[in-house]
């Protein structure tokens, strides 16, 4: 020290050197005389030519100035000054004993309690004395004495736990290790946190230590969060603090599964409170996000407080049977479903149309809820994936509607056995007057919600009376039929609304009570994994899945942690071998958090201690002048030199290079850097066949695998492309064969399907691919061509033909059917049509049924919507009446022979194809007049 002031010189002998600076000045500015130099005669003219450089005798003084301050700056630096230097003050009679906690209250300033314990250390080196380490977050602890650098080593390897300290096992290794001898100077860097054993301080004097310091950090911050309710107005969060004089108020910050901040909150402490609780204001839908919640600015574990399952997200998966028509998303099944619980559920569609296709990938996204709108009948290999993920927890939501109610009566995935109607009248019921509903069943999750009184039903399907019907219906309407019903499955549950998903059945879509009893539905279901709240946790040993770290942060590392065992009617406590953290899998945990839900924090108790030295954490940091003398010294240094060489003229014979060339250099650098131009190929094998017919519209049918029936379909259609061509301004290309499980189905409007039971049965893959086809927007028109045939058949017998194709619709998720009515818009696409011949006449044109609407007055027949029949039935052999060959002239007779019956048949095919292109536009009343005027009315 000098003169009483934090400074002091660690080597004040080097400083003698400074008295050698006025020799130093001596000799700067002595200069050694100049040698003579005699001119040789014949140069003197040039002697007074060339100018001669004139050095000076003698340096400037300010270049001596600067010389003289890197010799001081040298000097000083090795004399090492040092600010706020440090008093070694341990006892020098016995080692050091180190006790520090690291728990999980001493991450945010363990940097400092490893500087204090360094510092110490240090000391204990100067001192030539052992030093002996304790941390009472480790699991094992070795307090034998060593040396310092294996102490400091220790020291270096440490860091905090997400756990509190344990004292009790670390004095317990301390009293072993100094039962024969007593430590010269005992250090404890506490927490200052109260761990339930209040002989801390007195165990730890008693061990005789020359002198006691407790080293604990000015005003301890330390907080906690305790509990969480998830309640009705917002999330409640208890916290704990250590009491101070103080009041205190802590932002609180919810957080979903991606860390990102989503809610906010505070939580207030009163001066001398320890326990205060605060309020995350959110609606319920959001706080369905939350994975965790945190104090901000605490980056510790305990104030960190993870949320299992049961606060989760709920991931729903949406599938449709029809194709969504953006042109009217009013008329979409899954548009009031996507408006009702977009706002707290994650809804995942499917990418691909193709059913088989479709599922499998959702299930793979591992959904809580699966709501299925209007689908009657799956492919065949995804009911096993069904039925597994329903047994293992899932939840599946479906909707009625026509598809649904021509479903089979043994469909395994309805919760009731469901009456199953005339597909032709597509087997729901109608009233004369619309039906509300009934109060809800106090046993259902509806239980509280007011009946509405605004909603009215006027189609639902029907469910077979059993003894149990009651206990499986949630929702009823007010003549008792079903309206809701459910059924367990395994651990999972099946949920069906007995109306449709959009508003042609009922105006419940479009009511808010809607919205509840999906939200409900959503809730019932289970994330995937057992929770905090479940019994069923209690037989099993749940896994570490991610573990909390001392700052608070989820990491993967489990270390050594056990799987967590839960008794029933116990809480799991923290313990080293489960410290915080989720316990399970990712498709389900529980959470275990650091302190239980009645705890409170407590200063350590020092009343019962002995005497002892309370000390800050860290005092003024000690630091010292030497780099940065060293530092001035090598700019002086360099300062110097380059003053010589300017004034020696170095600079002067620089030659800079020309900017023009330096610019060339940079753009030649810059060329060759630049990379090649390169281009994906994205491009597949079929690609150009497809883009040769994107260029106009083809006419497509089904190849069989029978040579006859193939060419006479080709036949047929170039018949109708060139009928079309001639009396449309359609000018379709060259009719297309298609191989159903290879080509690509979606540019054609319509493909022509002639059964044949003796042709190859098509595979379920192709089958499949038939049913997204028509789920997209395309039509199948199936041909049995089996009217003459049958006309002697029995009214119960059927032809090959037909139980082929009964075969193929067997595994298609198809609409009930009925005969083209009188008044559908493909009776007046083009032409004005009665009937549908081919090259025979008799069999109906079946298509998709058009709901029932009698109840309600209409001068608009067409059903609702620009959609069109996904399917299409017939017997009459369309392709037969349409054949001709290269001439044009027919291949086939009609049966019987009528050319009228031939031609016919080419209006009933362009109508057809008109109703396809065009839809339901023929339907508006703005050709209502034209029609009169040609049916002379």
């Amino acid at each position: 020290m000098i003169g009483g002031l934090p400074f002091a010189f660690a080597n004040p002998v080097i400083l003698t050197a400074l008295l050698a600076l006025p020799v130093i000045w001596w000799l700067l500015r002595m200069t050694p005389p100049r040698p003579a130099a005699e001119v040789f005669p014949p140069l003197r003219i040039l002697a007074s030519v060339i100018k001669r450089e004139e050095t000076p005798s003698k340096s400037p003084w300010w270049l001596t100035l600067i010389r003289m301050l890197m010799a001081a700056a040298v000097i000083l630096a090795i004399a090492n000054p040092v600010f706020n230097p440090r008093s070694n003050t341990l006892a020098s009679s016995g080692p050091l004993l180190l006790l520090i906690d690291n728990s999980w209250a001493t991450a945010p300033d363990w940097e400092r309690r490893v500087e204090a314990a360094s510092a110490l250390i240090d000391d204990a080196e100067a001192r030539d004395v052992a030093v002996s380490i304790v941390l009472t977050g480790d699991r094992q602890h070795d307090a034998t004495p060593g040396s310092a650098p294996a102490a400091r080593t220790r020291l270096a390897a440490a860091a905090p736990t997400p756990l509190p300290a344990d004292r009790r096992s670390a004095l317990a290794a301390l009293e072993t290790a100094f039962a024969d001898t007593a430590p010269g100077s005992a250090a404890f860097i506490t927490d200052g946190i109260e761990t339930g054993d209040a002989q801390t301080m007195q165990a730890l004097t008693e061990l005789g230590a020359a002198d006691v310091r407790v080293i604990e950090a000015d005003g301890s911050q330390a907080v906690a969060i305790t509990d969480t309710s998830n309640e009705s107005s917002g999330m409640s969060v208890t916290a704990t603090r250590l009491k101070t004089d103080a009041s205190r108020s802590l932002p609180l910050v919810a957080y979903d599964s991606r860390g990102r901040a989503i809610a906010e909150g505070s939580v207030d402490f009163a001066p001398g409170e320890g326990v205060a609780k605060g309020t995350i204001e959110a609606p319920f839908e959001l706080r369905n996000d939350f994975a965790r919640v945190g104090i901000e600015g605490a980056a510790t574990a305990g104030a960190t407080h993870l949320l299992d399952d049961g606060f989760r997200r709920r991931r729903v998966a949406l599938l449709s049977g029809e194709a969504r028509d953006r042109s009217q998303p009013l008329l979409s099944p899954l548009y009031y479903i996507n408006r009702a619980l977009a706002p707290y559920a994650d809804l995942v569609e499917p990418r691909e149309t193709d059913l088989a296709i479709a599922i499998p990938e959702l299930l793979e996204q591992r959904p809580s809820v699966l709501i299925m709108a209007d689908i009657g009948r799956l492919p065949e290999e995804t009911y096993p994936l069904m039925t597994k993920w329903i047994e293992n927890g899932g939840t599946l939501i479906r909707f009625a509607g026509p598809r649904l109610a021509a479903a089979p009566a043994d469909d395994p995935l309805v919760p009731v056995t469901l009456r199953q109607g005339e597909r032709a009248l597509g087997g729901a019921l109608s009233w004369a007057e619309p039906q509300p509903l009934a109060d809800y069943p106090a046993n259902g999750p509806f239980a509280g919600m007011a009946r509405p009184t605004d909603i009215l039903v006027k189609r639902q399907v029907l469910a077979e009376p059993t003894a149990d019907l009651v206990e499986r219906t949630w929702a009823s309407l007010a003549d008792g039929t079903p309206l809701v019903t459910t059924a367990a499955r395994g651990t999972g549950r099946i949920i069906l609304f007995h109306v449709s998903a959009e508003a042609t059945w009922s105006n419940l879509p479009i009511s808010g009570d809607f919205v509840e009893m999906l939200r409900r539905s959503v809730q019932l279901s289970r994330s995937g994994g057992v929770t905090g709240e479940t019994q069923a946790v209690k037989a099993q040993a749940l896994a570490p899945y991610r573990l909390l770290n001392a700052e608070g942060v989820l990491v993967a590392e489990t270390g050594t942690a056990r799987p967590l065992e839960v008794q029933p009617g116990q809480e799991p406590v923290a313990t080293p071998d489960n410290p915080p953290g989720l316990y399970g899998s990712e498709d389900g945990f529980t959470a275990l958090n650091l302190l239980p839900r009645d705890a409170e924090l407590k200063r350590i108790d020092m009343t019962t201690a002995g005497p002892y030295t309370p000390e800050r954490l860290v005092q003024a940091e000690s630091w010292s002048l030497k780099p940065a003398l060293l530092t001035l010294a090598l700019l002086l240094l360099l300062a110097d030199a380059i003053i010589v060489l300017f004034m020696g003229g170095a600079f002067s014979r620089i030659r800079t290079a020309r900017p023009a060339a330096a610019l060339i250099c940079l753009l030649a650098g810059a060329a060759l850097l630049l990379p090649p131009q390169a281009f994906a190929d994205d491009s597949r094998p079929g690609d150009d066949r497809i883009l040769e017919r994107l260029d106009t519209t083809h006419l497509a049918y089904v190849v069989t695998g029978e040579d006859e029936v193939d060419r006479l379909s080709e036949s047929g259609l170039r018949g109708l492309t060139n009928y079309l061509t001639y009396r449309t301004t359609l000018e379709p290309g060259a009719p297309v064969g298609l191989d159903i499980m290879r080509d690509e189905l979606s540019i054609y409007p319509i493909i022509y399907w002639p059964i044949s039971a003796t042709a190859p049965m098509p595979s379920p893959q192709a089958v499949s691919r038939i049913d997204a086809y028509m789920r997209a927007g395309g039509t199948v028109l199936f041909d049995t061509r089996d009217q003459f045939s049958s006309l002697g058949a029995s009214s119960s017998g059927t032809s090959p033909n037909t139980d082929r194709l009964q075969a193929i619709l067997a595994n298609l998720d198809i609409p009930p059917l009925e005969p083209v009515p009188t008044d559908h818009v493909l009776t007046k696409a083009f032409y004005l049509l009665t009937n549908f011949p081919g090259r025979y006449n008799g069999s109906p044109l079946w298509i998709e049924a058009q709901l029932d609407n009698r109840e309600e007055e209409s001068n608009r027949p067409a059903r609702p919507g620009d959609g069109v029949t996904p399917i299409m039935i017939t017997g009459n052999d369309f392709a037969g009446a349409w054949a001709v060959d290269s001439s044009g002239i027919a291949l086939l007779p009609t049966v019987p022979p009528d050319e009228m019956q031939r031609e016919y048949s080419f209006r009933s095919g362009v109508n057809i194809m008109m109703y396809m292109l065009t839809g339901n536009y023929k339907a508006d009343q703005v050709h209502v007049p034209a029609l009169l005027e040609r049916l002379g009315q």
